[in-house]
């Protein structure tokens, strides 16, 4: 273990933020990074308990307590070799990612839970500077080929452990930019799209070809399928779930993505966005983390107020003392957002949209008193999350949707497509229905080890998850 002491001797220790008078003037990550000593001091802290919690807390079932003994000894290459093993892209977890794992520590019971996620952060960032990111330089190419369908972290995922084991693969986006949601929907104050970029180039230096700008709708399935030697959908869940209330329809009423994405390609353009808050009053009617991502992006607009609108109530601020096991996940969540500036309303339903040519406010319903309470507004963003994948273009039977929306697979994660050529997997949110990066790479990573047995393969590709669905 790391250090038997060292959970009594210190204290949970996150990096430290750049003062939010300096973050606001440009779009850079907001946390420091810390030294190699104070990261060895947060390593030392995990208890590398009999059974790892952590470890069954986390999707990709990574080896936390190893990679942290291993941190605390300061063999990076060593624990780089750990992360890397279970985790294709632990440079993205370790920004984005909620972190069950810290949920789940046995630390947390009591105290603290571990920094398991920036532990994660600064093994991933010491193997990139030192060189130690594993490469598929000489792997015996098996001779056939799979086409991904979407770019984001399940088709990254599923193309970096297909192409590991020696297939030629083809990953197609029908944005103009590789990433999905990791692109256009994540800020750049929460991970730089250089991050993106860097690992991107790891994977076309091992042969993943990126094909952008293409649409791929039930004809051109079609000749995917007649082309390569397996298909996999990894379209993600990209319909905006709305409110449906008058005036939803006024100009100022957005979904949270077409915010979210009009702000980072304004960056990454060095442009002034297709929408900008710059001295606008907004309302973002969602409380979780994408709510979070446009309450940053409006400050850095330059919104004059920010008000976030919560329908449910307000969490406690710390565990009930008649509770003794973790509840991090249910306690009041402040982010780094949320540090900057705003007002946040707890219990508030939307029942109106106000105003005659373009939003002008919103009326709101209290839900534990029934008063209705009215706030004025040039801008609404509809952080409600999504109700699943856009498949109106493939033609699908009613066999291979779900009740709700998704992509039906088999355990195997296989789609029945009907017709000739080769068979469709798909995995992700397009599966899962909305859900965690962590979630989309463990089955981005679990429907690759499905395609490469079907392809003539053995188990030598690990499955982490097993296909989730209502049907079961």
């Amino acid at each position: 273990m790391a250090k038997p002491t060292g959970f009594l001797e210190h204290e949970r220790r996150g990096p430290s933020t750049r003062s939010v008078a300096v973050r606001l003037r440009d779009w850079r990550e907001v946390y420091e990074p810390q030294t190699d000593d104070e990261i060895i001091t947060q390593a030392a802290r995990c208890m590398d308990c009999g059974i790892p919690f952590c470890t069954q807390g986390c999707p990709l079932g990574n080896r936390i307590p190893h990679f942290n003994d291993l941190v605390y000894q300061g063999r990076w290459s060593e624990a780089a070799q750990q992360l890397f093993a279970t985790n294709n892209f632990p440079e993205f977890t370790g920004r984005l990612c909620p972190a069950p794992c810290e949920s789940a520590c046995v630390l947390g019971i009591s105290a603290d839970p571990v920094t398991i996620e920036r532990l994660e952060y600064e093994v991933a960032e010491h193997a990139f500077s030192l060189g130690l990111v594993p490469s598929a330089a000489g792997l015996v190419e098996s001779g056939r080929r799979v086409a991904v369908v979407g770019s984001g972290p399940s088709g990254l995922a599923a193309a970096a452990q297909l192409r590991s084991v020696g297939h030629a693969v083809t990953v197609f986006e029908r944005a103009d930019a590789i990433g999905g949601l990791l692109r256009y929907g994540i800020p750049e104050f929460k991970m730089e799209k250089s991050v993106l970029d860097r690992r991107l180039a790891v994977m076309e230096r091992d042969g993943v070809q990126f094909v952008t700008n293409t649409t791929v709708n039930a004809a051109y399935l079609d000749e995917l399928r007649h082309s390569f030697d397996a298909v996999v959908l990894a379209l993600g869940s990209t319909r905006p779930r709305l409110i449906e209330a008058s005036g939803a329809s006024l100009p100022g009423v957005h979904p949270a993505m077409e915010y979210l994405e009009s702000a980072n390609r304004a960056v990454a353009g060095a442009q002034t966005p297709r929408i900008s808050v710059e001295g606008a009053d907004v309302v973002i009617l969602g409380g979780g983390d994408t709510g979070a991502d446009c309450l940053g992006t409006a400050h850095r607009q330059g919104a004059h107020r920010v008000t976030q609108i919560e329908i449910m109530d307000e969490p406690p601020t710390s565990r009930p003392s008649d509770q003794p096991w973790p509840t991090m996940a249910r306690l009041f969540k402040v982010t780094t957002a949320h540090e900057e500036g705003g007002e946040r309303l707890f219990s508030a339903e939307t029942l109106a949209f106000r105003g005659s040519s373009s939003l002008e406010g919103l009326s709101l319903r209290d839900r534990r008193s029934g008063d209705t309470i009215a706030i004025d507004a040039q801008f609404a963003f509809i952080a409600a999350g999504f109700v699943g994948p856009e498949l109106e273009a493939f033609a699908l039977r009613s066999d291979e949707v779900t009740a709700r929306g998704s992509l039906q697979v088999d355990s195997s994660w296989r789609l029945d497509h009907a017709g000739e050529g080769a068979p469709v997997f798909a995995c992700g949110d397009a599966v899962r229905g909305q859900s965690l990066i962590v979630w989309a790479i463990a089955e981005g990573r679990s429907c690759a080890a499905s395609v490469h047995r079907f392809l003539g393969g053995d188990d030598e590709l690990p499955t982490a998850v097993a296909p989730y669905s209502l049907s079961w």
